[in-house]
């Protein structure tokens, strides 16, 4: 990402909006963590502005991450929209695929993200090649979108049948919406998705245009509070593909954020690692709210096209592959009817928040049960900014969890841990399961406020031997978003089978979706150099889902069946075991990722572990391999010199974290300030 002088990178979580400042000058770095404000979150971002010193009208650039979307869509609190369709295809947001809620027993509920009262049909039809069939009504649109705005509806997407082939009756309809819609709101399908699969880009347009006036409202309003502060610069906004776009454009494609707060952290991940020359890695992302995995090969995060955030809510758009798990500090815990101790996924948030913080908060929560443990400082909590009381914490554990399991408040503090480090180590072995691979051999990144506290535990639970905690591991997303790219991904479906497959056209599809990709990363950086990944996705004819294979600037220069078919049996032999002879085979989507280069990061020679330092304080820490409280060093991660090495049982502090070994780790701090964790011998 180009830039230089002051950039801020400023990431709004569930429960707190981290901030960090940097000077590209000088490398001075400024951190802050504050609550986030959920009624408004531009004024989180101002207060953790203020807190962090930094001065508007000095800033260059700030780069943000938001919740906004990905919470609206999770949470349904959604802007009223309405869905103008083919006739005869109102119900495909909610037939879906008919798969189960569930892998095992019938139950389950769906509900559409649009209501069937506010999905409208026309008379339209094009068929599959692209050739009209039925000729667009254009009264019935006029009348289906003046229905809409009487029943209160503030955005409206059009979804035509095979638009993706032919988008000429979409594009008329928005013209004929835009003499009569209030404002500028209108999501037209194919421009969000143009592949084929109804449902899913039927989904995906729904949520860009149910999110769309929120995201735009809080970016208005976010603009405008930093402008009234002396700021002039531009404000960059993540994508869910780890790749940044302006906040003027940010709101057309609104879907595409979803997930932007997981992915800049994912973004971080990949440079230290890189830095640290280590390829293949595990990212641990646990705020107050949810913890996110992902899995970074070779260097580079995964990135999906077919990420579905909760059942029947397919969001078909570029994502950076990350699961997530409702763990956090605020993860509220409770015995259920069977008498089993359950953690999340609800969240105290940032208010009332945890019953440590002191505001109102009823519930325990992991922030409590780590309190009681002795992982959190009361009285340096959040860099001081918000003062713990252990008291209510125990009188809370001891009423609700120990009372109903007949546990010490202690034990039931370690019980409700246990509980949410097997979720979280869960998602992870799954996470590594779907993707063919074992996670011994991987190096775990931890940040997020709260993945310190318990990347030890989680590490000895994987049989992961080997943990990174970055600098500014608190506010590690935020500092993704200082290390993010530029990027826009254009995709067609085109289906093309190798047999009949024309290499002139196809190069011109190319060209094509080149052309529109890197004409967008131009809009955000007229100058910076710009690079593109080429990729399709095949399949065996009659096979329902396909599998995304990189092509190379050469084979995407000179189109090949020959090597096109090579590519793919390579990639379908390492997902299957082997190829499946005497099947054609056949392309579905086409798919060209323009990019600005990511920030070089040169390697470390790394710090060889040295004799373990003597703790300069010490205080009672619960020691899981002893199941008893114990005395364990305390250790300033600021004071700590490259090579200094700690033994756990330890915990190194910081303003916005801590981290905690346990007594089968040692830790030892790196060249570039990486405290290094590693299981003994």
């Amino acid at each position: 990402m180009a830039g230089t002088g002051r950039m801020v990178g400023v990431d709004v979580g569930g429960t707190f909006t981290d901030l960090v400042e940097l000077e590209a000058g000088t490398g001075q770095v400024r951190l802050s963590k504050v609550p986030s404000t959920l009624d408004n979150q531009a004024f989180g971002v101002l207060n953790a502005l203020r807190t962090a010193g930094c001065d508007l009208a000095k800033l260059d650039l700030i780069v943000h991450g938001t919740t906004t979307t990905t919470n609206a869509v999770l949470e349904r609190k959604l802007s009223p929209t309405g869905l103008i369709t083919t006739a005869g295809f109102r119900d495909v947001l909610e037939l879906g695929r008919r798969t189960r809620p569930q892998a095992y027993g019938m139950t389950g509920t769906f509900t559409p993200i649009i209501p069937r009262r506010l999905r409208m049909e026309v008379p339209e039809r094009m068929d599959a090649a692209g050739a009209v069939v039925t000729e667009l009504d254009e009264d019935a649109v006029r009348a289906a979108g003046q229905a809409l705005i009487d029943a209160g509806c503030i955005s409206v997407v059009v979804h035509f049948l095979h638009a993706y082939a032919n988008p000429a009756h979409e594009v008329r309809a928005g013209e004929i919406l835009a003499e009569i819609w209030p404002n500028d709101h209108i999501t037209l399908g194919h421009k969000i998705l143009s592949e084929s699969r109804e449902f899913e880009r039927g989904v995906t347009a729904a949520v860009n245009a149910s999110v769309q006036p929120i995201l735009a409202r809080y970016v208005d309003r976010l603009r405008s509070e930093l402008s009234g502060g002396g700021y002039k610069g531009d404000v960059l906004v993540m994508n869910g593909n780890g790749g940044m776009v302006s906040s003027a454009r940010v709101a057309e494609e609104a879907a595409k954020t979803v997930m932007s707060g997981p992915a800049s952290g994912v973004m971080a991940a990949a440079y230290t690692g890189r830095v640290a020359g280590l390829p293949d890695l595990i990212t641990y992302d646990m705020g107050g709210t949810s913890t996110d995995v992902a899995l970074i090969r070779g260097a580079e995060p995964a990135v999906s096209n077919e990420i579905e955030i909760e059942y029947a809510m397919p969001i078909h758009v570029p994502m950076v592959d990350v699961r997530t798990v409702g763990a956090g500090g605020g993860s509220i815990a409770r015995v259920d009817a069977a008498g089993l101790l359950q953690v999340g996924p609800e969240s105290a948030g940032a208010m009332p928040g945890p019953i440590c913080y002191g505001r109102g908060g009823e519930e325990p929560t992991i922030s409590d049960a780590n309190l009681l443990l002795g992982r959190l400082d009361p009285g340096n909590f959040a860099g001081g900014s918000i003062a713990l009381h252990p008291g209510a914490s125990e009188a809370a554990l001891t009423r609700d969890i120990g009372g109903a399991l007949e546990m010490a408040p202690v034990e039931a503090a370690f019980g409700l841990s246990e509980v949410v480090d097997e979720n979280m180590a869960n998602a992870a072995r799954v996470h590594a399961v779907e993707n063919g691979e074992d996670l011994s051999g991987y190096t775990m990144i931890a940040f997020g406020g709260a993945a310190p506290l318990h990347a030890g535990r989680l590490a000895e639970k994987l049989g992961v031997k080997r943990a990174l905690v970055p600098p500014g591991a608190g506010v590690g997303s935020a500092i993704g978003f200082l290390r993010a790219p530029f990027s826009f991904e254009a995709n067609r479906s085109v289906y093309t089978r190798l047999s009949d497959m024309d290499g002139s056209a196809v190069r011109a599809l190319l060209d094509d979706l080149g052309a529109e990709a890197t004409g967008f990363v131009r809009t955000c950086d007229a100058d910076a150099p710009i690079e593109t990944q080429t990729k399709v996705y095949m399949r065996y004819t009659g096979q329902g889902w396909e599998i995304p294979v990189p092509l190379s600037p050469a084979d995407a220069a000179t189109p090949d069946p020959a090597r096109f078919k090579a590519l793919f049996e390579a990639e379908y032999t390492a997902l299957f075991g082997r190829p499946v002879a005497g099947l054609d085979i056949e392309i579905t989507v086409w798919s060209v990722n323009a990019t600005t280069p990511p920030p070089k990061a040169a390697p470390i020679a790394a710090a060889r572990p040295g004799t373990p330092l003597d703790a300069p304080a010490s205080r009672a820490l619960f020691d899981p391999a002893q199941g008893e409280a114990k005395q364990a060093g305390v250790f300033d991660r600021s004071a700590l010199e490259t090579g200094a090495t700690v033994s756990g049982p330890a915990a190194v502090t910081e303003a916005e974290t801590t981290i905690i070994l346990p007594t089968s780790f040692a830790a030892v701090r790196q060249s570039d300030g990486c405290i290094d964790l590693f299981a003994k011998e």
